[in-house]
């Protein structure tokens, strides 16, 4: 089992709310993006679509490089549902609260929104500020911005 795969566990969902593998977005040469995020949160929300348009360009520029996975605040599924529902990429089941709480404290997120890129074959913090790289860089230029 990978690093990304202890991590996150063997399941991610998708914006349909169907099963992804985690194996399927960790390996070498892969970058996840972990953003933490809550509907609730005015500067989530304002994030939110920029990370969206940097994800879209991404993807489409650098294909199976980069995935985003959000690991969310909220305090009820149905805001998660609601607020997943506007996001391009995987999710942290919202039922995971262990997890959830897990990767924040080992992460030390303490606000949101945040953006951590880990390497998707070590598991390792390539960038644990990540969010202002995507406002500073919205073109990707020298992503991941290895700190």
């Amino acid at each position: 089992m990978s690093a990304i795969e202890n991590l996150l566990g063997g399941q991610l969902v998708d914006g349909r709310n169907q099963p992804v593998s985690v194996r399927s977005i960790a390996g070498s040469g892969k970058v996840v993006g972990l953003y933490f995020s809550a509907h609730w949160c005015p500067p989530c929300r304002n994030f939110t679509p920029k990370l969206a348009a940097f994800y879209k360009m991404l993807k489409s520029s650098r294909p199976g490089v980069f995935e985003v996975v959000f690991v969310s605040s909220d305090q009820d599924e149905n805001q998660w549902r609601q607020y997943f529902a506007e996001m391009p990429w995987l999710a942290l089941p919202f039922n995971d609260r262990n997890r959830k709480q897990a990767i924040s404290s080992k992460y030390g997120v303490s606000g949101i929104p945040t953006l951590i890129l880990l390497d998707g074959g070590s598991g390792e913090i390539v960038n644990e500020n990540a969010r202002s790289d995507v406002e500073q860089r919205p073109d990707g230029n020298g992503f991941p911005w290895r700190k």
